[in-house]
């Protein structure tokens, strides 16, 4: 790891060198804006796409009457890493989305991962071709799976595949399945795998209903004073500001520079990176931080990661590094709110949000400034 030590890797420092941060890539295993993953919360989500997910959980019950524990961040899992919510489409008011999704025809030739051969089973009426198969939908459903658990999930009488609603609902009701307790684990994972199986698949979309999970709650503050809540509340009050490369001062957003490692500008971006945020929301409290989340690392009292994410306070730092113990190589930066959820300016392309601490690798504990 010599030349990882080299670097000092964060989420908002100056322009990167683009080998070296291949380099840093190669040996970690990750890649794209220093390392640091997609989180989830509902600012991410089209507000039609939630609506229709929120109202198949209220009627999944008229169909299952014995599954227990569906929850929207369910469902938000599945459809975002089936079709990211269908972002890039119109989203209607009564939920039809247009243009249609479609995934590529299962005709074994390899594309898309497709190995076998599906026939045609609905005539082209939902996937557009009667020369074979193809899922459809933001839910990805096979025409064959639909014409079994489709439902009419917004009352127009139809149960449509392409329509928000009713493709939310009928996945509720397909994961669902007799009456699966979805509260526990291994019955989750079983309907998972109902739907993809592939350990791959169900490990992509519990990482999203967790991050989702977490997103969806709001912090307990109520045993929470002073300082401390000071800086939880100016943090919290960012919530859906864009990320922005370089972005954020003790004032509050700006605009940012050019270029994170994938070559994302923040000039344009009125917003925070991790550690503007971070500034921004101790500059609330009287306290001044150095502007990079590896600087920020040698503030205060150091919480060791070997003591692991239950020795956090809300108001501490959390920190993420490429070689944990080496605190130059540190990407990322939060500001732990309890309950394991950080306040989080997780990427380009995002918002400010609250993330699952263990939403991220790397993690390279924290530090206690109040």
């Amino acid at each position: 790891m010599t030349i990882v030590l080299l670097f000092t890797a964060v989420c908002c420092a100056a322009p990167v060198s683009g080998a070296i941060s291949a380099i840093i890539a190669l040996q970690t295993g990750r890649q794209d804006d220093g390392g640091i993953a997609d989180g989830g919360s509902a600012a991410d989500i089209p507000p039609r796409m939630l609506i229709a997910y929120k109202n198949a959980v209220q009627h999944v019950g008229r169909y299952v009457p014995k599954c227990k524990g569906m929850r929207w961040p369910i469902l938000a899992g599945i459809a975002k890493v089936e079709s990211n919510h269908a972002i890039g489409h119109d989203i209607t008011g009564n939920g039809d989305i247009r243009p249609k999704i479609y995934g590529v025809l299962l005709n074994g030739s390899g594309a898309g991962g497709n190995t076998t051969a599906l026939p045609d089973t609905d005539g082209g009426k939902w996937d557009g071709t009667a020369t074979g198969e193809r899922a459809v939908g933001p839910f990805q459903f096979l025409p064959s799976t639909w014409e079994g658990i489709g439902k009419d999930g917004n009352g127009d009488k139809r149960a449509d595949p392409h329509n928000a609603d009713d493709a939310a609902l009928g996945a509720a009701v397909y994961l669902c399945g007799n009456g699966r307790d979805l509260t526990q684990r291994s019955q989750l994972t079983a309907a998972i795998l109902q739907y993809n199986h592939s350990t791959e698949y169900v490990a992509d979309v519990t990482g999203w209903i967790d991050q989702y999970t977490a997103a969806a709650k709001d912090p307990d503050l109520k045993n929470v004073s002073g300082k401390v809540r000071t800086v939880l509340e100016a943090a919290l009050s960012q919530r859906g500001v864009p990320y922005s490369w370089g972005g954020g001062n003790a004032s509050g957003p700006s605009y940012g520079f050019c270029c994170s490692p994938s070559g994302k500008s923040g000039a344009s971006i009125k917003g925070f990176d991790c550690s503007g945020l971070t500034t921004y929301a101790y500059a609330r409290a009287g306290i001044r931080l150095p502007r990079t989340a590896a600087a920020q690392a040698s503030g205060g009292r150091r919480i060791p990661a070997s003591l692991g994410t239950g020795a956090l306070k809300p108001g501490d730092l959390v920190f993420y590094a490429y070689a944990p113990g080496h605190d130059s190589t540190i990407y990322h930066v939060g500001i732990y709110a309890g309950a394991g959820q950080m306040i989080n300016a997780a990427r380009p392309g995002t918002v400010v949000r609250l993330d699952a601490v263990n939403a991220m690798s790397g993690y390279a504990g924290g530090a206690r400034l109040l």
